[in-house]
């Protein structure tokens, strides 16, 4: 069996499956039916380890087993297959869901708070650093930030990052501005961007650093973060971004930003 790796790669990502399983799933999708001797010959899975993946992509909902000797496993269709996934996707996250919600009021995370408390009383505020790596999880770091925000949030990004930041945290950002904080978005600003700087001016003021190209956020002259990487260079997986809790280093990149944008256009 011939499958590209980026195929199967796009198969592992689409579908979450591990390398092992989406090399079995293929190869009996290409045969209908077979048993697991020849679907380890046929992907290159070890055979010692063919029978736990079967019973993986068997319980996942992708094949079935066929009664009978010697024991033979059926493709099903991959219309279907999607339908499952979704089904039984839908499903976990209910229940994860579900889980969480009810921790609110759970002792657990009351304890859990409890740890955390008393571990930051013991470190220093310069030690609290950390470098985060991916889009996604740089995200998820800054929307943290800015709903902990309570005076004001700087944001300077890139003319793509200014959409993608519109999409990711619009919600937090409109909840930061009916606290009342003060929020300043900075970006080089052309036509693929202009609708959601337009659309961000509703709750922060926009200006166009035209020529400049940097990525930052700061929260109370206190909590920083800044990209290491040219967002238009490297793939979002590789994305880097170092988290700071210092108001020395905030508070002097703030200094430096405010000067900068005493020179940037309003957006109209």
């Amino acid at each position: 069996m011939i499958v590209k790796e980026e195929f199967l790669s796009r198969l592992r990502k689409i579908f979450d499956l591990n390398l092992y399983e989406v090399r079995v799933w293929t190869a009996l999708l290409s045969r209908g039916t077979s048993t697991a001797g020849e679907l380890s010959n046929i992907s290159g899975v070890p055979r010692s380890r063919t029978y736990d993946i079967l019973e993986s992509l068997e319980k996942k909902g992708f094949i079935m087993m066929k009664l009978g000797k010697p024991i033979k496993f059926v493709a099903i269709k991959p219309d279907e297959v999607v339908e499952r996934v979704k089904r039984n996707l839908a499903t976990y996250t209910k229940e994860r869901l579900q889980r969480l919600e009810k921790l609110k009021d759970d002792e657990v995370l009351g304890e859990l708070s409890t740890l955390f408390t008393k571990g930051v009383k013991f470190v220093e505020p310069s030690e609290l650093s950390g470098s985060i790596r991916g889009r996604e999880n740089i995200y998820n770091q800054l929307d943290t930030m800015i709903r902990s925000a309570e005076k004001t949030i700087t944001i300077a990004t890139t003319a793509d990052g200014l959409n993608r930041k519109m999409e990711a945290l619009m919600p937090s950002l409109e909840k930061a501005k009916k606290k009342g904080v003060k929020i300043r978005i900075a970006a080089p600003i052309d036509a693929n961007n202009i609708n959601a700087a337009r659309e961000l001016r509703n709750i922060a003021e926009v200006r166009n650093s035209e020529g400049v190209k940097a990525r930052f956020t700061i929260i109370d002259s206190n909590q920083l973060m800044f990209m290491l990487l040219d967002d238009e260079k490297f793939h979002p997986s590789y994305d880097v971004g170092v988290w700071i809790n210092t108001d020395f280093f905030a508070g002097t990149l703030e200094q430096l930003f405010e000067a900068a944008w005493k020179e940037m256009r309003p957006i109209k």
